[in-house]
């Protein structure tokens, strides 16, 4: 679903179906999200955003990559082309909004108006629904309003554009103000469950009242706005502002008096419940430093947190540690939001009621905590906290932390600042407490930034064994361990290893290295000299295989995959041919050629040839029992005649071709001849005059003049062919223009029509 502010969007749809007053006849869920999804306007407003923007379509895909969206997505909106362009989804909005060509929002009336979103969002939820403030579609809305918001509010209000964009370890995000950013429902009250004993009922609550025993009845009372219930037959009770275990004992005493089973204990023949079939909702002002100040309906058994989230959260500049409640005039509680996010303590978020006062105020202290930490983020501090308190809300620790110091980087009080210049210090802090725990209660200062620093990434006590042995890898330095214990804890090593040389590299005090070798006695593994190893010794172990040079023979010509391939000892030329995905139909049978490296170079010879014999035992598909039918097309070959040919390193074999061997050739004759097809050509001297004699000539209405020669191959295309003079000849007098054709070749004669057409800058054309 798109981004629209869909209040605006309901009452424009409302006014546009008729002069009716909005809430007259409300929308369903249903036909609000139809409303929300139908919105052509946006294309064009998107269109006309980014021709506005003066950006280039190269500049606008570069701007998209630098911001790491695809350099695609909004090209359906860039040209003429966008008028059929999609509805923008959520990304394509995002994306505008973070090149900076305009605020999603901005796609809501055209003009860039902002109201009051929390206002607009729950005169929406109203239009769908009197109860669906409490429902999933109108949270749904609420939350798709929020995301829009919060994003471009928490941007603006920081004054750090690219704090969104930033490192989670650069500290800069503030602790606890993603809960109010994201869409959920841990907030809300849980309007269809029970509510606990301790819940104050009032002016709109709705009760259920149900006895069963010597009477089954069940009764629905609503308190009046006087604070009444009127049950049957027992008359009016005040309850406003009772707790349900106050109504509980008062209903002991009430009922008692008309049914007489109603008693206390085991003995009672009547029993009673009570509970709240449907909650009240409380008018509270949310006002300081928040998202969205102003007033809210929330649920009774809302508290401080629903209001505060319904409101937006705290801004940038607001506290979550000194929330305050106000109720007549005073304060009935302070809310740390700390206590619930670190804790899971929420005793402070207390219940509201009508009328009351949730107020932010601005923060005092903040500071930023980066590196090793289990939360890297910027914290709140109250005060009397200490660097302890600041660590242990970071949740402490990671194992990679050194935890040998920490540092702090301050800015001075003004009354500290001596000389210019010297505004900033750094504190080392080293203490015992941080190895234990979470540091010494050291006071901190708002604006400090608290460096906890990683252990070295240096592994010590470790050596390396690598190559030719089974299992290369480091290994733990024990002490007194050798070379050979080093070899063994590898798995020893491989029969092909060379045994001449095995070399060991030292690290030296002074980050340099130096060289050390041994050689083994044999495949054992056991060295000829077991030398002592120290840390971080690095030990390379070779094998006689590395020093082979990669023999190969390589086959071309009338083979399928021809190229180069291993050698192996005692191949020979059926081998490689077999490799080489066997012949090709055109292949000679009778004898195959192999370049060989020469014995003697002399006089600079690079190669001897030889020809080995073949028969058609080398043509694999085909059974050695039809010995009359082994030959490829065109010539016959022998079976089972020729010996096994043996090949050498580097030899290079051809399989040549049977001379003037090749498939038909195929020219297509269309158009005013007697007998239009495709023919074959009989020779490779085949002419124009030919293959037109043999179509049956021309006929009656057949143009000479107007014929269409094309040639395919080599992409030659159209060739312009006088065919009256070539027909005019004849005998074996040949004309030049009676080509040889060529496979592929088209000839096409048109009919004669006496027309000729004349275009292009003409007065008649």
């Amino acid at each position: 679903m798109i981004r629209v502010r869909l209040g605006s969007l309901l009452v424009a749809a409302m006014l546009c179906a008729g002069a009716r007053p909005v809430f007259a006849q409300r929308p369903t869920p249903e036909e609000a999200r139809v409303l929300l999804q139908t919105r052509p306007d946006l294309v064009a407003q998107l269109r006309q955003r980014l021709a506005n923007s003066g950006l280039t379509p190269d500049q606008v895909r570069a701007r998209l990559r630098a911001e790491g969206y695809p350099e695609h997505l909004l090209d359906a909106y860039l040209g003429n082309e966008a008028a059929s362009a999609p509805t923008p989804t959520d990304d394509v909005l995002d994306a505008v909004a973070a090149l900076g060509i305009a605020d999603s929002l901005d796609f809501e009336s055209g003009t860039g108006a902002r109201p009051n979103r929390r206002r607009l969002a729950a005169d929406t939820v109203a239009a769908i629904d009197s109860e669906a403030l409490l429902s999933r579609d109108a949270r749904r809305v609420r939350s798709r309003l929020d995301r829009t918001d919060d994003r471009v509010d928490t941007l603006a209000i920081g004054g750090r554009l690219g704090r969104r964009f930033t490192n989670p370890d650069s500290g800069y995000q503030i602790f606890g103000m993603a809960v109010f950013r994201n869409a959920t429902t841990q907030f809300e009250a849980n309007v269809a469950g029970p509510v606990d004993a301790n819940y104050r009922l009032g002016p709109g609550d709705r009760l259920v009242l149900i006895l069963t025993g010597d009477v089954e009845l069940a009764h629905t009372l609503d308190v009046t706005r006087e604070g009444f219930i009127v049950i049957p037959q027992v008359g009016q009770l005040y309850v406003a502002n009772l707790t349900l275990g106050d109504l509980e004992n008062l209903l002991y005493t009430r009922l008692a008096r008309v049914y007489s089973g109603v008693r206390r204990g085991p003995g009672a023949t009547t029993r009673f419940s009570v509970s709240v079939a449907r909650l009240r909702s409380n008018q509270v002002y949310v006002v300081g430093d928040v998202m969205a100040p102003g007033s809210y309906r929330v649920s009774s058994a809302g508290t401080a947190l629903t209001a505060l989230y319904a409101s937006g959260g705290p801004t940038d500049a607001g506290s979550l540690r000194r929330i305050e409640i106000r109720r007549g005039g005073a304060v009935v509680s302070q809310l740390d939001v700390y206590d619930y996010l670190l804790r899971g303590d929420a005793s402070r978020d207390v219940r509201l009621a009508t009328g009351d006062v949730v107020f932010v105020p601005p923060y005092q202290r903040r500071v930023r905590v980066v590196g090793e930490v289990v939360r890297p983020a910027t914290y709140e501090l109250k005060e009397g906290e200490t660097l302890a308190d600041v660590l242990r809300a970071a949740g402490g620790f990671t194992e990679q932390a050194a935890r040998r110091r920490v540092q702090i980087e301050r800015i001075l009080p003004p009354a500290q600042r001596a000389e210019p210049g010297r505004d900033r210090v750094v504190i080392d802090v080293a203490s015992e407490a941080l190895a234990t725990g979470y540091g010494p209660a050291l006071p901190v200062e708002g604006g400090d930034v608290i460096h906890v620093f990683a252990v070295t990434e240096r592994v010590r006590n470790r050596i390396a064994v690598r190559g030719n042995v089974w299992t290369p890898g480091p290994q733990g330095l024990t002490d007194g361990m050798t070379l050979g214990a080093a070899i063994r804890t590898a798995g020893g090593v491989k029969p092909d290893t060379y045994l001449g040389q095995v070399l060991i590299t030292r690290l030296l005090p002074d980050s340099t290295r130096i060289q050390l070798r041994a050689s083994l006695r044999d495949t054992s593994g056991v060295p000829t000299t077991d030398i002592p190893l120290r840390e971080d010794d690095e030990i390379t172990i070779y094998s006689v295989t590395e020093f082979r040079p990669q023999r190969y023979v390589a086959i071309a010509g009338a083979v399928r995959k021809g190229g180069r391939f291993p050698y192996r000892e005692g191949m020979t030329l059926r081998d490689l041919v077999l490799l080489a995905g066997g012949l090709e139909e055109s292949a000679y049978l009778r004898e195959a050629e192999i370049a060989r490296l020469p014995e003697n170079r002399a006089g600079g010879l690079t190669a001897q040839t030889i020809r080995v014999p073949m028969d058609s035992t080398y043509l694999f598909e085909r059974a050695s029992s039809h010995d009359g039918d082994l030959g490829p097309p065109g010539l016959p070959a022998a079976a089972n005649g020729a010996p096994e040919a043996p090949l050498e390193p580097y030899d290079n074999v051809l399989i040549m071709r049977q001379p003037d061997w090749e498939l038909q050739r195929t020219v297509t004759v269309v158009g005013e001849v007697k007998y239009p097809g495709t023919y074959a050509l009989v020779s490779k001297g085949e002419r124009l005059r030919d293959v037109l004699h043999r179509a049956g000539g021309l006929t009656t209405e057949g143009f000479a003049g107007g014929i269409v020669f094309y040639r395919k191959r080599s992409g030659t295309g159209r060739i312009g062919v006088d065919l009256p003079k070539v027909l005019r000849t004849s005998g074996r007098k040949r004309d030049r223009d009676d080509l040889v054709l060529q496979d592929g070749d088209s000839i096409y004669i048109p009919r004669y029509s006496g027309v000729v057409n004349v275009q292009g800058a003409v007065n008649s054309p």
